[in-house]
């Protein structure tokens, strides 16, 4: 694109920070819902559990949404697509906040996680080819940390209005908020050139490449291991380490700040040496989730052990997503929306085998196993990764070599002139 790319240790662009803008509001509305079930529940005449489907509805069409929007916006520039996200975005809220329908919101939501799928497959494109290659990783993970920050400042803030204006407060405040993002991606983010290889037979083509199914691997099993325990957190902290239910929301912050340093450490040592980290950090948190199910029983060594999860577990993230990226070659929009439907199938795989768990002879600690087991076969598409790139980077010596050989052999023995010359 036409945007300066980063140097392998310079600034970032500033499109870059543009694009995390979008992803802390996409990641304010995904989680925010949590926190306002019951207000909505009442308001819209639905029990608790069905207005559950809320959350369950922004997911699958994340999962779905993502690679068929990715699809549908492929020869649209990228900044139009982004744009159109936001606009649909906010328009998803304002129909939201308007109606007193359940099913129109349920639609609302999921037209909502459709126009979030697509800001996020382009705009993890724009950022990682703006960043260049040496700061891809950590263009990435300031993406990511959008993400993190909406759990750590903009769930609270959107719970804490709900409470106070009602359950559509914060649904009117992303829509003014996503229009105005609109604009300055329109103003500030230059206009992309559109390759002429652009098409969906190039983009399904790049699913050929053994690493990048790796990578997505990786992904689903790290999210999974790692929300599968947090999604069950509060019962964990309230009924077994004892700590007050007012309480858990600080504990619960301190989970966002261990994810935020999580991506940053991952932007930060991935471009660099992306499979030592990885590895490095899915061992850490499958021992952290591990020491989880003994250790729970104190209080201090709960709130820790919970941001060390955090800490370990959203380390890999940048890094995998930014491997996908790469393995596409020219063709890296629909793997970017397939990052995004990993984490959150991971997320939704997860957070049901936990919650059946939960409900077994496992108890409290059972989601913290679960989350064990899950971090620990991270491991297997990460090692895979490792060794395959170890095989990719042999050949490539094993074939300069033998040029170099060649090359040698054909400078002392040169042909006569006149002769034809076999390649």
């Amino acid at each position: 694109m036409s945007s300066p790319t980063g140097t392998a240790h310079g600034k970032l662009p500033f499109v870059v920070w543009m694009l995390a803008v979008g992803t802390f509001l996409m990641g304010t509305t995904e989680f925010v819902i949590a926190g306002l079930l019951p207000e909505m529940a009442g308001d819209l005449g639905v029990s608790v559990s069905q207005a559950g489907l809320l959350i369950t509805a922004f997911a699958i069409g994340m999962i779905v949404g993502g690679p068929t929007m990715a699809l549908a916006t492929l020869r649209l520039p990228q900044r139009q697509t982004l744009v159109l996200a936001l606009a649909v975005f906010a328009v998803g809220h304002v129909v939201a906040a308007l109606s007193s329908s359940f099913t129109l919101v349920v639609v609302a939501r999921v037209v909502t996680a459709l126009a979030t799928g697509a800001f996020w497959a382009v705009g993890f494109v724009i950022a990682t080819a703006a960043a260049g290659p040496g700061n891809s990783t950590r263009a990435v993970s300031v993406m990511m940390g959008g993400l993190t920050l909406a759990n750590v400042v903009g769930v609270p803030i959107g719970s804490l209005a709900g409470r106070l204006t009602g359950w559509r407060g914060p649904f009117w405040a992303l829509a003014v908020l996503a229009g105005f993002a609109a604009v300055f991606v329109g103003r500030f983010i230059p206009k992309a050139k559109q390759h002429a290889e652009m098409s969906v037979r190039a983009e399904v083509r790049a699913l050929r490449q053994g690493r990048l199914w790796l990578a997505l691997a990786a992904a689903v099993l790290i999210m999974g291991g790692v929300l599968a325990a947090y999604t069950y957190i509060t019962p964990l902290l309230t009924g077994r380490a004892g700590i007050p239910a007012g309480v858990v929301p600080l504990v619960l912050i301190a989970f966002g700040v261990g994810a935020l340093g999580g991506n940053t450490i991952g932007g930060r040592l991935g471009d660099r040496r992306p499979m030592a980290t990885t590895i490095t950090a899915a061992a850490a948190t499958a021992v952290t989730l591990l020491l989880l199910i003994p250790l729970s029983t104190s209080p201090v060594a709960a709130v820790i052990l919970v941001f060390l999860m955090a800490l370990t577990g959203f380390t890999v993230n940048p890094v995998v997503t930014s491997l996908a990226v790469r393995a596409a070659g020219d063709a890296p929009t629909l793997t970017s929306a397939l990052t995004t439907s990993a984490y959150n199938t991971g997320i939704a795989v997860g957070s049901a085998v936990a919650g059946m768990a939960l409900g077994s002879s496992l108890g409290l600690t059972g989601p913290a196993l679960v989350g064990a087991v899950s971090a620990a076969l991270t491991l297997l598409p990460l090692i895979a990764l490792a060794l395959s790139g170890t095989r990719h980077r042999t050949r490539i010596i094993a074939q300069r070599t033998r040029g170099s050989r060649a090359s040698d052999d054909a400078s002392t023995s040169a042909p006569p002139r006149g002769t034809a010359d076999v390649r």
